[in-house]
């Protein structure tokens, strides 16, 4: 596997996949990605992970410690398969802040949870999660599930999680990670690199952007990389658990 590169190369310039380019493109390029997927994301998800990643979901729920009137923000909530699990958990008196910063994936998510009927507890709102637009200590609990990899600066993101989250709080980062065993993370790499495309080509007609989200996969910090930075955002009793042999990886936070 490759290893993992530092967050930027230089001061000016970041990684898009295995391409650097200029810090200030990497949001609109990312945004581009996620447009073109946005429609057919859910069906992609299914058929790129078998369904496993709504285990890997439901196991996030289920380590969040979320209970009724808790407020809940999930981050890069995309088509809201967090944000309706969280949504009875909370109940009536509780909050769930469904955000992303694509345009298109928001609406799709938005959609989504009004045909659910979950729009009593659950609210929309566009933010970049590198400067969150939300009161100190305000939420019980945040996720993030498969979207801080594509974050320009990931560590200025988390600093500004630990803000906006409540002492006694906890941060739940579902994303790929590094298979810890040597022959799968070989078949996974092929996987990625040479079926993964040719499956977004077939449902999608969009063959770049599945290649640029197995690309940043690579390039994600590896289970440790990430838990030293949770611990240098200020994040407490920081552990991870590796899922399905380390393809993905739960990391928790906590703030006291």
């Amino acid at each position: 596997m490759s290893q993992t590169h530092s967050e930027t190369n230089h001061s000016d310039t970041t990684h898009f996949g295995f391409k650097d380019v200029p810090l200030q493109k990497k949001q609109g390029l990312v945004a581009e990605v996620f447009d073109s997927v946005a429609i057919k994301y859910d069906l992609m998800n299914d058929l790129m992970s078998a369904g496993v990643h709504r285990l890997w979901k439901r196991y996030t729920v289920e380590k969040s410690g979320v209970r009724k009137g808790s407020k809940v923000l999930d981050l890069a909530g995309g088509t809201g398969d967090l944000a309706a699990l969280f949504s009875p958990i909370v109940g009536d008196n509780g909050q769930v802040i469904l955000a992303d910063i694509n345009d298109s994936m928001l609406k799709v998510g938005r959609d989504r949870m009004i045909d659910k009927g979950l729009i009593n507890n659950i609210s929309f709102a566009q933010v970049n999660a590198e400067a969150l637009p939300f009161a100190e200590n305000y939420f019980d609990c945040i996720t993030i599930a498969f979207g801080l990899r594509n974050v320009t600066d990931k560590q200025k993101a988390l600093a500004s999680m630990f803000r906006v989250l409540k002492p006694g709080g906890r941060l739940m980062v579902l994303e790929f990670s590094k298979p810890t065993n040597e022959m799968f993370s070989k078949i996974y790499d092929s996987y990625s690199f040479n079926l993964l495309p040719k499956i977004g080509k077939l449902i999608t007609g969009d063959e770049t952007s599945y290649r640029y989200l197995a690309e940043s996969i690579r390039m994600h910090p590896g289970q440790e990389e990430l838990k030293s930075m949770f611990e240098l955002a200020e994040f407490e009793d920081c552990v991870y658990h590796n899922l399905t042999g380390g393809v993905v990886a739960l990391h928790i936070g906590h703030k006291y």
